[in-house]
């Protein structure tokens, strides 16, 4: 029986993934003029090593995977992208209507993001979804990020609910990877853009109002 939805934010709640793209892009180029951001798709979505490996295969100037990332944060590149990001622009207002349903049907909701804990409660307030939540859970409170399950495995916790309870929102790879190896149910919000693999997932879901038809199916199915 499904009695809670968690869902991630980047991908999913607001649409920032090809947003952030763009800076890293703009940094990659300061190093290899000629990169194209294709080369660079693999980074949305991914584990912080991985995104940083990828620039650094993708600039090839001799700077390791780890000093890239330093320097990205300590010029405040990561800093402005989040000051200068109209997260009102990128926001998926569907997502109001579809968090009222869900708890008029009883649905406990959380976000679980790798995005710190700050960012969150700034971007879901300013687009009223915070005051819908009953948690929000921010990747920096653990060592590992997704896809390690421990995001998710804290989030059904401080919940109440076991994992086989709840029903995760992702979009990314890592994302389903997570929802799935703590023992969720996982829909995946298509986007093509990026070459993720949803084959993990339980269903695809190409908008998010096809979530509250979702959970009365998985919640008949299992009656």
């Amino acid at each position: 029986m499904i009695k809670a939805v968690i869902f991630d934010m980047d991908g999913v709640i607001i649409d920032s993934e090809g947003a952030y793209l763009e800076y890293i892009y703009a940094f990659a180029r300061e190093k290899k003029q000629d990169i194209r951001i294709e080369e660079l798709y693999g980074t949305v979505g991914a584990t912080k090593k991985d995104c940083w490996e990828i620039v650094e295969r993708a600039v090839g100037n001799g700077q390791s995977w780890e000093q890239l990332r330093q320097e990205y944060h300590d010029r405040g590149i990561w800093k402005r992208a989040f000051e200068e990001v109209d997260y009102k622009a990128i926001f998926r207002p569907e997502i109001l209507d579809v968090m009222d349903e869900l708890q008029h049907m009883g649905m406990k909701l959380a976000v679980a993001s790798s995005t710190g804990l700050e960012q969150v409660r700034y971007i879901l307030s300013m687009n009223h979804v915070w005051e819908r939540l009953e948690l929000a859970v921010s990747g920096e409170m653990f060592k590992r990020s997704k896809p390690d399950p421990e995001i998710y495995l804290h989030t059904a916790e401080k919940l109440g609910v076991e994992p086989s309870q709840c029903l995760a929102i992702e979009d990314s790879t890592v994302g389903i990877t997570a929802g799935k190896a703590a023992g969720m149910k996982v829909a995946a919000l298509i986007d093509n853009r990026f070459g993720f693999d949803r084959s993990l997932a339980n269903r695809e879901i190409s908008s998010l109002r096809e979530i509250p038809g979702l959970v009365r199916h998985l919640m008949e199915s299992e009656a």
